[in-house]
Order: C-alpha cells, then sequence, then structure tokens
C-alpha cells in the first residue's frame, strides 16, 4: 500500500491537477485515479477551506530514486483515513560538511555506524580461569553447558577476581561489590548462589530485588540457567527399590519461584529452593522463616540494587531483613551489589564483607549533549560542563571553544517545531534506519505516547520493512489482542512501525524489541531500573521525571543501558537539553552520585517497626537483645550512638503506649495480639493503627449485602497520592450506589455535601491527624469503586477509560490490593476475627479472577478470566468438568468471541490468529482436565 492510500482522498484544484499531470505522464495519471476510486471519504458539509499557510507537508521521499515529490495541496473538505499523514525525519550531518560527513538521509553512514576495533576482552584460551567449566568454580556440566546456551561462555577478568576472593566460593565470608550497568554484575551472585544451592540438597536462597517487573524477569532467567539440571543424591538411590508412592516429579529439580504483591503464589519455603522476591515479600519471608524456625535452610541471601537501602519509604526493609540475618548467628552468606554505590567501605563495615570496585564496561560508551540542534561530546561530565558553559544562551554571543561533531536540520513539519522533540525524532530514526535498536526516555506516560507516535510517522513504511519482520509485527499485534485488556489503540499505531509503549503489555513489547523485532522502545524514567532492555542508543528527552529532575543514579541508570553486548560495537547515549534547563543539567552532571546511609531515625516510625518485627518474632525480647540488635544495624555504623540511644527509648515508650509490646516481670518485652497482626500482614505500625480502627468499626456493623465494604477494607492505606481523585468522577459513581453502598459510606462518616463540595473547588483539610484520616478514607472509597467494576467483570480497558488512568496504572492497583487483601486476611486471622477473615477471602478470589462469585471455578482453568469466564458461562461450559471434557475446536468459536474488539484482518493473518487461538483452546483444555482430576480424587478421598 502506498503512503497516499494512508492518507484517504485530498481534493485538488484544476491548476494543481494539470501540474500533476505534466508532472507525472498520463500513465501516472491513470494509476492515481485508480487509487483515488479505492478510498472511501466522509464529507463535512459547510468547512471551509483552511488558509494557504495551511498547507500539507510534503510526502517524504523514503526512495530518492523511485519516488517523487508530491504537489503541496490544500486541507480537503473531508475527514482523514485513520492513519495520520506521513512525516520525514530531520537530517543529521557532520558539522565539517566535507564528504564523510555526508548526511545519513544522502545514503552515506553515519560515524556512528561505522564498526571500530576496541581491544578485545581475554578468552579462556588466554586465562583458562575465565571459563566457568574450570574445576575452581565447582559447577556441574550442565549449569555450564545452560550458560553457554544463554551466550555466557566465558566470564570477564574482573568477574574472575571477584569470585576468586578470600572465602567466596566456600560460602564463609559476604561480598560487597559495585560494577556499571551491563557490566556483568549479575553473573557473579548468580554463580555464588547456584553453587550454594547445587552442593546443599537442603540449601534454600532469597534473591531481593526492587521491582515487581525484574522479579518476573529474573525468575524466568533462572528457571532457564537450572534446566535440566538434578540434585538427586546418588547415595541414596536404591534401583531395584520399590516405592510405596510416586516421586513427587519436581523433587530433585532446583525449583525456582517469585514472590511479589498480587502474585498467586503463596510464600512459604517448603516449594521452592531459590526465592526471587521483592524487598517488602523478602522481609516477611524473613520473619516467617526465624519465628518457625526454619531459617537454618537459608544458606545464600542476594541484594541487587543495593543502593536502595536509604530509602525512606520501602528501601530501609533492606536494613532491617539484613540485620535480623547477621543477628541469627548461622552459616549464610550475603551478597550485596549495585552500579552506583559510592560509600562502599560503609557496607562492607556493616556486613563484615570482602569488597570489589570495577569501572569495566564491556561496550564502551559515548556521551553527548544535543542543544538547539547540535550534538557536542560529553564524554565525561568535565567536557559536558565546558561545553554547556559556553552554550549558556545568557553568555556573551562568542564562539564556543567546543566545536559540535553533528547538527541536526530544521524540521518543514509544525509537529517538529520543537527542537527538542525534533532532536529526538531524528535520531530515533538514523538508528533505526541503521538496523539498531534505540531506548527512549520520556519524562511522562502522555510523553511516552506523542513520542511513539510521531516516531512511527517517520519509520520506514511498510514497503520499505522486511516481510519477516512486518509478519512478526503483526504476529505481536495478534498476540497483543489476545490479552484480557486488548489492544491499545497506540499500540496499533506505533507497532506496525516498530515503535513500542511499556504499559501492562510490557512483556510482549520488550520481548519483541530485544529479537529485534521492534527497532524503539520509548519508555518512562523508572524502566531504567525496572527492566533489562539495553540498546545501541539511549535519548534522554530532556533529564526530567514529571517535573522534577531525575536524580545523579537514575540518570546513570538510563545511560548505563546504552550498549548491548554481543550485538553493538558501541553505545551512545544522547541527552536533549532545553534551554531553561541548561544549568540545572550542568548541575545534574556535575553533581557526584550521593552516599548511602541508614534512614531508620530519620523518621521514627522506622525505627518503630524494626523494633516491633524483631520482639514479635521473638528475635530480641530482653534490653541486651534489642541492644545487639541495633549495633548489628547499618545505623549503628553511621549515626552517633546517643542519638540512637534517644530514639531507641523513645520508640519503646511508643510501642508500648500504643499497646503493641508489654513488659512482663522480668523485664521482657512480649508482643500483644495487636501487634503480631500488624507484623504478620507486613503494616507499618502508624498504619496498622489506623487499620485496626476501620476494621474494629466494620465488626460493629458489617455491611455484607453489598460489596463495598469489604472491597473498601482491600485498598492501601499508604502511597495513596499516587491516584489522584476525580471528584466528578467520585459524585456520578455516590448518584449510582444502592442502598448498601450508601449505608458504607455513612458508616465510614464519607458526607456526600464534601463531595460536592471538592467537585466546585473546595480544598480538604490536612493539619490534624483527623483531617488526615478523613482524607485517606474518601481516597480508600475511591479506589474501593474501581475494584468493585474489576470484580463485575468490567474490562481494564473501560476501567482506566472511566476514571481517566492509565490501563497500566488499573492493573498494578489490582495487583497492589491483591497483596494488600492477603495481608487483611492475615491481620483478621491474628485477631481471631475469623468470621470477617471468611468474608473478605471469598472477594479477595473474586479480585484475582476479576469475575463473580459463580465464575471463581472457572476462573482457576489457565486463560481463563473475568470476561472470558463470563463468555464461557454463557456458552453453557459453567463448570471445569464441562471445559475438561469438550474439544479444543469447540473451545474456539468461544475464544473467537471472548477476544475484545479486534480489527479486520487480512484472510492468511485471520487463519494464523485461529491457530493460536486453537493452541491457547488446547492448553485451556489440559488445564481444565488437571483441575478436574484433582477434584476427582478430592471426592474420592472423602
Amino acid at each position: 500500500m502506498s503512503n497516499k492510500s494512508k492518507l484517504g482522498l485530498w481534493h485538488t484544484t484544476t491548476m494543481q491537477e494539470a501540474q500533476s499531470a505534466r508532472q507525472q505522464g498520463q500513465q501516472g495519471q491513470q494509476g492515481q485515479q485508480g487509487q483515488q476510486q479505492s478510498y472511501q471519504t466522509v464529507a463535512v458539509a459547510g468547512q471551509k477551506r483552511p488558509p494557504p499557510g495551511g498547507l500539507l507537508p510534503a510526502e517524504p521521499q523514503q526512495n530518492a530514486a523511485s519516488s517523487t515529490k508530491r504537489t503541496a495541496l490544500f486541507r480537503p473538505s473531508v475527514i482523514l483515513s485513520k492513519e495520520p499523514p506521513r512525516l520525514t525525519a530531520s537530517s543529521i550531518e557532520c558539522a565539517d560538511n566535507s564528504a564523510g560527513g555526508a548526511s545519513a538521509s544522502a545514503g552515506q553512514p553515519s560515524e556512528y555506524t561505522q564498526r571500530r576495533a576496541f581491544p578485545s576482552t581475554p578468552t579462556a584460551t588466554v586465562d583458562p580461569w575465565l571459563s566457568l567449566s574450570h574445576p575452581i568454580y565447582g559447577l556441574p556440566e550442565q549449569l555450564v553447558a545452560n550458560f553457554s546456551a544463554m551466550g555466557i561462555k566465558t566470564i570477564y577478568p574482573w568477574q574472575k577476581h571477584c569470585l576468586l576472593g578470600p572465602g567466596l566460593l566456600a560460602g564463609e565470608k559476604n561480598l560487597v561489590y559495585s560494577a556499571p550497568t551491563g557490566g556483568g554484575k549479575s553473573l557473579v551472585a548468580d554463580v555464588l548462589m547456584l553453587r550454594r544451592v547445587l552442593l546443599d540438597r537442603g540449601c534454600k536462597a532469597l534473591l531481593v530485588l526492587p521491582y515487581v517487573a525484574l522479579v518476573q524477569e529474573k525468575v524466568r532467567w533462572l528457571r532457564n540457567v537450572v534446566n535440566g539440571i538434578s540434585r538427586e543424591d546418588p547415595s541414596q538411590t536404591q534401583p531395584n527399590a520399590q516405592r510405596l508412592w510416586a516421586k513427587r516429579a519436581d523433587k530433585d529439580t532446583i525449583r525456582v519461584v517469585g514472590f511479589f504483591g498480587g502474585s498467586k503464589i503463596r510464600a512459604t519455603w517448603a516449594d521452592f529452593d531459590i526465592a526471587v522476591c521483592t524487598i517488602e515479600k523478602a522481609n516477611s519471608l524473613v520473619n516467617t522463616a526465624i519465628d518457625d524456625c526454619s531459617v537454618s535452610q537459608l544458606k545464600s541471601v542476594v541484594l541487587d540494587e543495593c543502593h536502595m537501602i536509604d530509602d525512606g519509604y520501602r528501601g530501609y526493609l533492606l536494613e532491617l531483613m539484613a540485620t535480623k540475618l547477621l543477628c541469627v548467628g548461622q552459616e549464610l552468606q550475603i551478597v550485596a551489589m549495585s552500579a552506583t554505590l559510592t560509600n562502599i567501605g560503609l557496607l562492607k563495615d556493616w556486613l563484615q564483607s570482602h569488597s570489589y570496585e570495577t569501572h569495566y564496561r564491556p561496550v564502551p560508551i559515548e556521551e553527548h549533549l544535543v542543544y538547539e540542534g547540535k550534538i557536542y561530546p560529553a564524554g565525561t561530565t568535565v567536557s559536558l560542563i565546558k561545553a554547556a558553559t559556553q552554550l549558556d544562551p545568557r553568555g556573551a554571543p562568542t564562539q564556543p571553544r567546543v566545536q559540535h561533531l553533528r547538527e541536526i536540520g530544521p524540521s518543514p513539519h509544525r509537529e517538529f517545531k520543537d527542537s527538542v522533540l525534533n532532536a529526538v525524532v531524528a535520531l530515533a530514526n538514523e538508528t533505526a534506519r541503521a538496523g539498531y535498536g534505540v531506548l527512549i526516555f520520556s519524562s511522562s506516560r502522555a510523553g511516552c505516547e506523542t513520542d511513539a507516535l510521531l516516531i512511527s510517522r517517520v519509520m520506514p513504511s511498510s514497503k520499505e520493512i522486511d516481510p519477516a519482520v512486518r509478519e512478526k509485527r503483526s504476529d505481536l499485534l495478534g498476540d497483543l489482542r489476545s490479552l484480557t485488556t486488548g489492544l491499545d489503540p497506540k499500540l496499533k499505531q506505533t507497532v506496525p512501525a516498530g515503535a513500542g509503549l511499556t504499559t501492562e503489555e510490557r512483556e510482549l513489547i520488550a520481548g519483541a524489541y530485544d529479537a529485534g523485532v521492534l527497532k524503539v522502545c520509548v519508555a518512562t524514567c523508572s524502566l531504567a531500573a525496572g527492566i533489562n532492555l539495553p540498546a545501541r542508543r539511549v535519548i534522554l528527552h530532556n533529564a526530567r521525571m514529571g517535573r522534577d529532575l531525575v536524580g545523579p543514579a537514575m540518570l546513570r541508570q538510563m545511560r548505563g543501558r546504552a550498549g548491548r553486548k554481543g550485538k553493538d560495537e558501541v553505545g551512545e547515549t544522547y541527552l536533549c537539553c532545553r534551554q531553561n534547563d541548561l544549568e540545572a543539567v550542568v548541575d545534574l552532571m556535575q553533581a557526584d552520585l550521593p552516599q548511602i546511609s541508614s534512614c531508620l531515625i530519620s523518621d521514627r516510625r522506622r525505627i518503630r517497626r524494626a523494633l516491633l518485627e524483631v520482639i514479635a518474632i521473638r528475635l530480641a525480647t530482653s534490653r541486651e537483645a534489642l541492644d545487639d540488635y541495633i549495633s548489628k544495624t547499618m545505623l549503628a555504623y553511621s549515626a552517633e550512638p546517643s542519638s540512637i540511644r534517644e530514639n531507641l527509648e523513645a520508640s519503646l515508650a511508643d510501642l508500648q503506649e500504643i499497646g503493641f509490646i508489654t513488659v512482663d516481670d522480668y523485664s521482657n518485652f512480649e508482643v500483644t495480639k495487636l501487634g503480631k497482626a500488624i507484623v504478620a500482614s507486613s503494616l507499618d505500625p502508624e498504619d496498622g493503627i489506623f487499620i485496626h480502627s476501620e476494621l474494629k468499626k466494620a465488626l460493629q456493623a458489617f455491611v455484607l449485602d453489598g460489596e463495598m465494604h469489604v472491597l473498601y477494607n482491600f485498598t492501601p492505606v499508604q502511597d495513596l497520592g499516587g491516584t489522584a481523585i476525580n471528584w466528578r468522577v467520585f459524585w456520578n459513581e455516590m448518584q449510582q450506589l444502592d442502598e448498601s453502598g450508601m449505608r458504607v459510606m455513612d458508616l465510614l462518616g464519607l458526607k456526600p455535601y464534601v463531595v460536592n463540595k471538592m467537585l466546585h473547588g473546595g480544598t480538604m483539610k490536612d493539619k490534624t491527624a483527623g483531617e488526615k484520616d478523613a482524607g485517606r478514607r474518601y481516597h480508600r472509597f475511591y479506589l474501593a469503586l474501581q475494584l468493585r467494576d474489576l470484580c463485575n467483570e468490567v474490562p481494564i480497558h473501560r476501567v482506566a477509560q472511566k476514571y481517566g488512568m492509565p490501563r497500566g496504572a488499573v492493573q498494578s492497583l489490582a495487583q497492589t490490593c491483591e497483596g494488600f487483601a492477603a495481608g487483611m486476611i492475615k491481620f483478621c486471622e491474628h485477631m481471631g476475627w475469623g468470621a470477617m477473615g471468611a468474608a473478605m477471602n471469598h472477594f479477595s478470589d473474586r479480585l484475582k479472577a476479576g469475575a463473580g462469585a459463580n465464575l471463581l471455578a472457572l476462573a482457576k482453568i489457565t486463560f481463563v478470566k473475568s470476561r472470558t469466564a463470563r463468555i464461557f458461562w454463557d456458552n453453557g461450559f459453567k463448570s471445569v468438568a464441562a471445559v475438561a471434557n469438550a474439544d479444543p475446536s469447540e473451545l474456539l468459536p468461544v475464544l473467537m468471541q471472548a477476544q475484545p474488539s479486534k480489527a479486520r484482518l487480512e484472510i492468511k493473518d485471520e487463519q494464523k490468529y485461529k491457530d493460536k487461538l486453537l493452541a491457547k483452546a488446547k492448553v485451556i483444555a489440559d488445564s481444565a482436565n488437571k483441575i478436574w482430576q484433582m477434584e476427582m480424587r478430592l471426592q474420592i478421598d472423602e
């Protein structure tokens, strides 16, 4: 399909028709008329023709040898077709304009695309110790083969020196090390952890990561690494022995399980060998293991991104967890690593560990500053500051002494009048057309969508794309349509052009990008630390995250994504800077990475939580034991003893006054039932007070003739500022509440007149503790309205549209509430409120399934959730047995109905789409069979 076909029909004047006929010839004119007859137009009555200033931009010349330039046309009185018109990216030329610096658009390769010779890293043939098969590492052949199959055939010299540190391979010494992003730091921890797990059959390992996306990615990685490795003990094997019970299929395998908020895996120690956890889940697992004395099985703990330890919101839990493990006094190896550690000595002293630092990167990075359409070298911070200072627009107009390398030409399109946006699009287009991947960091979700849509309009057309790549992108769109959330309209436009957005479809998009199917990935800054997604070129669309500048550590994380080992010879970063941000960028680039420190006493609620946890799990109940615990915290190595003592005394007094702990006749501390419930549900003490108050009121009048009261208690109490209340939506939903819902509002103290006041510009007071709690209740009820829709099978994209939120944010809310709901159920169990816990457990299942109560059984089947379960029910498949006994071909029409509104596909794509759904139907039938067999066995046992 030509580019013109994507524009629809344009009306032209008689003069323009004559000119076009003379330029293109009679044959070309007939071809154009034939094309015009095949496009539909929609007339708009009474629409005026725009002035000459509103001319359409010229059609881009993707192939100068075969395409002809269109004449400029007036904007017609028709509505355009769905696809926006094509645009042309600005050319990028070398500063000297010599033959070697011809523009990229003229067909000459730009400077960065040339292969360069770099000193090669020594190989195992030069140094045998660089091979993981070397006997000194003690790794089984299958593990070495798995590493090799995943591209890790040798290790770097720095990794060898780090692994051979004193007592590390034997697990006798802890390790703290720092290596740049992309330098291979994770492999060192993986080798140490896997070695410990393989040497001891009863060993457990814990790998702690800060984000859910990283946990999911690491679980997949480790499962591939340990695939086919058996832990069977030959001495215990008797070939002729008869077994009364069949051996469990995964008994001798290494079981890797991920734990994170909203996951359906119950946090138990019996069913895993390696647990990959978020920070909160890891702390909860350690508490449970110490409390039930199973912590002796834990032999290896890996703390990734350990620079987050001074994050007061959640990172401080790393310090609490590691300190508890240090107090246990058993053979346990702690490995802590980060790419942004500056004062590694503090961690070394605290963990009593060996330390190692390296600045090695296998792929060199070239850094640039883009300012006013010119690209300047910024290989070091000093050169960047020098260049930026000389370009300061407030200074005297002197000729800068730092010569720019290349220059980005101006754009004729009004969409690219902004010089920063024009630079981002031009740099992305150049990279993608050269066959490399580019990662763009934008400051907001809206900025991601804008950048991706504009870049997709300058990318190669469907004719220029390799047919195999075009087919893979079509398959990707089919996979995205098959998701329960449907195909996002923005992705529908950007994926065919090779540009993607990271929303809840992150896994599919990231996989396609990593495989080269997509060339451009546009993401928010949080992706820099949220997933391993390197690129040949990294472009920063200004240095902001929202309205605020990113910090030095985040900036290093983003720039560190440049360079793909095994795919690129060099990595590149481009920081596109605005005129009013010049000074701020200079300061940011000049700033050193902040030094980490303990934040336990910067807010007393953290030290209170630390003390309550160790008392609740009986790790320290006497004053001497508490002093010993505090002496093993990182706080003891970074704060004044007098300040620590003062905060300790005050916090113990606070916990007694609140009623979380008591003191017995022997001056030992004991946790109360309330304190134990708060620790078991992983709440902060202050949040626990609020939750206890809310649930006590619910016990007196729990509204069970509706769902709003239960769902209200599932909404988190912390970090509510991330979702702003749309008071217009709140008012509309409140008007539609039934009598049960209004009763819940009345019991919670929520007043309709307050909602009306906020709707008309009022402000919510938050000066006193009571006012803050009242604001929290309005916020939680607003979130509960969203949960109600999700539980009643409203698709995520409809909920997102209704409440004006990104679909990914709605899905994150649902996952967060699932994890919080599990905590509330535990809270009720420890408080002895069994009936309330049972009611919450039922609604927790509904929240996970996104379906009504009658669909919960069907929702246990793989791929059958929410709307899909409802369509199965409506088509007569009302039980697991019915699905299990159906032929997959019978399920295919049902799955076709269950797919969200998908666009019309070509015949061959339609068949391919049906084949994929048939494969999914087979998985559904197999899953239903397994569930049905388990249910039948239970009935026979009963």
